[in-house]
């Protein structure tokens, strides 16, 4: 079993502990949890909607001789992942074609008097989270942001994708903090900017195991019509990274291939964003960039006490991405192209889109090909460019849905639309 010695406590982490309620941890008085059906990555111990966050094993590496942890989110094999109640992505395997550190081979080790309990994996690279995340709106208040600075950067040879040496087996494992405690998850100095609460292992006696947990502020999205929940760890793209608050990896860049989504070789699938599409904190048809920050509180550290933000969050004002295959769709060819490595697709509505109110949220996938391969008089790639993959990826497990799970899109792609 790939991860970590759990059964520490970590006694320099001043955080309480959770209660055990039928093997999910229970949510504050009042709060609202995403129930078991609904959430895909079933190594999820609780998707709190009321905070928006989502709460994870923690599993503790190296980096060097220093204490790293991270999460485990997809396996490109199909009954590892199963087997550790993650996400099967069998698009992982293509990663490093063309690109060798693309994913990151790193070593397990096991005390040799382990009675029950994970292994301790070294990795070669990792991310630095000392670096002041700062998004700077533009004069008028939205996009393009003015400056933007991610908030941690991944060192030369990181990648959250790794392979044990002695295995082919590639799995999502985004380093999420590092260190022994105790955890910045207010300014995010030695965590991700998307920690909101690490938890220490329970208090054990022997023969029995507890592991921590992290708290992953999650994001709101769509999927076939659908309300969807995923986490953002990673980007290639700086100014993506300080959007989706996670870590910019530019190595990430030479992932197989831009612009391929299902093509021979990929390992990427596809996310679609719009740069100018309608914001208003109550209003439904807000979605992108723009929206995120004017509505969003994208400016701000991110934070469990910041309840000003979580609440914009919640109530419509994250990013609101479309994405394109789901883990769990009904048709088994689009849930086996599923990746949590997304390729960017910017959408920019026209003048014309914008003066008509046209520029409407946009839910399906299917439904924005069209717009594209039809209407270029509403939709283009940014400055009026061809629609399509803008060159960098992200880094987006999903976590759950909220209402129905993503079946099929909801329109068929008209003739030579790019599907």
């Amino acid at each position: 079993m790939i991860a970590v010695v759990a059964v520490l406590a970590i006694a320099a982490v001043a955080v309480g502990l959770a209660t055990t309620i039928g093997g999910a941890h229970a949510g504050s008085t009042g709060d609202q949890l995403l129930p078991s059906n609904k959430v895909i990555l079933q190594s999820a111990k609780e998707v709190n909607l009321s905070k928006q966050t989502v709460r994870l094993p923690l599993h503790r590496g190296t980096f060097h001789g220093k204490t790293v942890w991270y999460v485990i989110t997809e396996s490109s094999d199909f009954g590892l992942a199963h087997d550790l109640n993650i996400n099967f992505a069998p698009k992982l395997a293509n990663l490093a074609i063309g690109c060798a550190k693309c994913v990151q081979q790193v070593t397990e080790s096991v005390a040799p008097n382990n009675k029950f309990g994970e292994g301790m994996v070294a990795f070669e690279g990792a991310p630095d989270f000392t670096p002041t995340r700062v998004l700077t709106p533009a004069a008028n208040g939205g996009a393009p942001p003015a400056v933007a600075k991610p908030g941690a950067v991944g060192s030369a040879d990181y990648s959250p994708f790794i392979r044990i040496k002695g295995s082919s087996v590639i799995y999502n494992a985004p380093i999420v903090a590092t260190g022994d405690g105790p955890f910045d998850v207010i300014h995010h100095t030695n965590t991700g900017d998307r920690v909101l609460a690490v938890n220490p292992a329970g208090t054990i006696r022997p023969g029995q195991f507890s592991e921590p947990t992290v708290d992953i502020l999650f994001v709101r999205g769509f999927d076939a019509g659908q309300r969807i929940f995923y986490i953002s760890t990673e980007s290639s793209d700086s100014a993506a990274a300080t959007l989706e608050r996670a870590t910019f990896v530019p190595l990430l860049q030479k992932s197989a291939f831009v612009g391929a989504d299902d093509f021979l070789g990929s390992g990427r699938e596809r996310i679609f964003v719009f740069t100018n599409g309608q914001s208003g904190a109550t209003n439904d048809n807000a979605q992108g960039i723009d929206h995120l920050i004017r509505d969003g509180h994208a400016s701000q550290d991110a934070s469990a006490g910041d309840t000003a933000l979580i609440d914009a969050l919640r109530n419509g004002g994250d990013l609101l991405n479309t994405l394109g295959d789901f883990p769990s769709l009904a048709d088994p060819r689009h849930a086996n192209a599923y990746s949590p490595l997304w390729d960017a697709q910017f959408g920019e509505w026209s003048k014309k889109a914008i003066d008509g109110k046209l520029n409407t949220r946009q839910t399906d996938e299917n439904q924005i090909l069209n717009l594209a391969a039809t209407r270029s008089d509403l939709l283009t790639g940014p400055g009026g460019a061809p629609y399509g993959s803008v060159g960098f990826v992200i880094n987006c497990p999903i976590i759950g849905f909220q209402d129905e799970e993503p079946t099929n899109d909801l329109v068929d792609l008209v003739p030579n639309a790019q599907g």
